[in-house]
């Protein structure tokens, strides 16, 4: 294909989408396949996402989508005999460090877990980028080394690579910088071409809903989750979905170093409001997944074991030393990224804290350097927001309410967005589940 061709291809898609018309598998194929070549430039690519976001996809076109996102990468097919390989994903949101602690904790549990993970989009942080606070810790692995490390450790996360998902990750940064985060065809072949190119046998999906996810109406969420379910079952997937809540951050911490402090915390026992109970279901889940008759009860043992013995948290330990992370920082987390100044947002007034708004504590912590503005900014590891009250607590007049933790950021306008979040009533709220649907 010419410069000119695929020119061409992109604007005539361009086009039948904007009109509504259904586009084919081999023109979206062809599109994705001209971008990763660099035939297309990204201000197309980036108008081709724009329309696709505004008109939509149906479950044809977002299955050609998710197969022209993995054409021309390697599909690990990490399952071999006498051995079940399982990946997990969450949609992300405010806080959100839920892999960090199910992971480890699973493969501590006996069964392999193999994570592709991706950066921060929007408000909602990215695996990666909190993993980045650890010094040495490489996440950037080929095909052989992810093979190897699921021998030698029972678990890997790594990013993608151009061996992985290349159509992915080509337009991956573009989404974020297009305003199309939130177009569930662009989320969900994103989301399980990744998958399929890492060649579990089992998924489990961590979909959220509510204030803080990336569609934060409960509809839309359902929605992706069953497109998500659909694409990953017809490359023969075990899928399950579950639906969980992001009303509020998850946790206290939301910032790379500070949440990977709190994951590390949550996997030595310390129970961490949200993230503890989340992360335990979660790996029920999964262990049911990979064994199908293990009953609820036989599974939060096995959870429960992991945690209470330190297995998961010696795992996790085990891992990053082996991607080559100094385990010295993890064994003493004061040692990770620390911001010199705080900021302390007080409660103007008595009462019981009825919200967090968790998109405005998301984009607190990006005006401190903790995310993305732009694409392709130097990030603050050590900035963010830590929480100090959370849904439910009861809080007087004068007491904190959250710090500000930053560098070389005027903290102002953090300070000022994290004041407005929170919402403080005379009554406690009504509480919310954690887990709202397992589809």
């Amino acid at each position: 294909m010419t410069w000119a061709g695929a020119s061409a291809r992109v604007l005539d898609s361009i086009t039948r989408k904007r009109a509504g018309q259904a586009l084919d598998p081999e023109q979206i194929e062809g599109v994705v396949a001209d971008h990763v070549a660099g035939r297309i430039p990204d201000y197309q690519m980036a108008a081709w996402l724009a329309t696709v976001a505004c008109r939509d996809l149906d479950l044809e076109e977002t299955l050609a989508l998710t197969r022209a996102f993995v054409v021309g990468g390697k599909r690990l097919g990490l399952g071999g005999p006498g051995r079940t390989v399982l990946d997990k994903h969450s949609t992300g949101g405010v806080g959100d460090k839920v892999t960090l602690v199910v992971v480890p904790l699973v493969a501590a549990c006996g069964v392999a877990v193999a994570k592709m993970s991706g950066r921060g989009l929007g408000h909602a942080g990215g695996t990666l980028d909190k993993l980045e606070s650890v010094d040495g810790l490489r996440l950037d692995l080929g095909a052989a080394e992810v093979r190897s490390l699921l021998d030698e450790v029972g678990m890997v996360i790594t990013g993608q690579s151009e061996e992985l998902a290349p159509g992915d990750q080509a337009v991956y940064g573009l989404r974020d910088a297009t305003a199309t985060v939130g177009s569930i065809p662009l989320i969900a072949a994103s989301i399980i071409s990744k998958k399929v190119a890492v060649g579990a046998h089992g998924l489990l999906l961590d979909v959220k809903t509510g204030a803080g996810a990336l569609l934060p109406d409960h509809a839309s969420s359902v929605r992706l989750a069953a497109v998500m379910a659909d694409l990953a079952r017809a490359f023969g997937l075990r899928c399950r979905a579950v639906l969980t809540d992001m009303s509020q951050p998850l946790g206290h911490a939301v910032g790379n170093a500070l949440e990977v402090r709190e994951a590390l915390a949550a996997l030595r026992g310390e129970q961490v409001p949200g993230l503890s109970e989340l992360s335990r279901a979660l790996a029920r889940l999964m262990l049911q997944n990979a064994e199908p008759e293990l009953t609820d009860d036989a599974a939060d043992r096995r959870v429960a074991h992991a945690l209470d013995s330190g297995a998961a948290h010696e795992l996790f330990l085990r891992w990053a030393g082996a991607q080559g992370a100094d385990v010295r920082v993890l064994r003493e987390p004061g040692l990770l990224p620390t911001a010199p100044r705080r900021a302390v947002v007080s409660a103007d007034r008595s009462g019981w804290v009825a919200a967090v708004e968790p998109v405005v504590i998301g984009t607190a912590a990006l005006r401190v350097g903790a995310g993305r503005l732009v694409r392709g900014a130097a990030l603050d590891h050590a900035a963010g927001v830590v929480l100090r009250r959370r849904v439910g607590d009861p809080v007087r007049a004068g007491d904190p309410l959250a710090e500000i933790h930053y560098t070389d950021a005027d903290p102002a306008v953090a300070v000022a967005l994290t004041g407005s979040a929170f919402t403080i009533a005379a009554e406690p709220p009504a509480a919310r589940p954690l887990i709202h649907d397992v589809l």
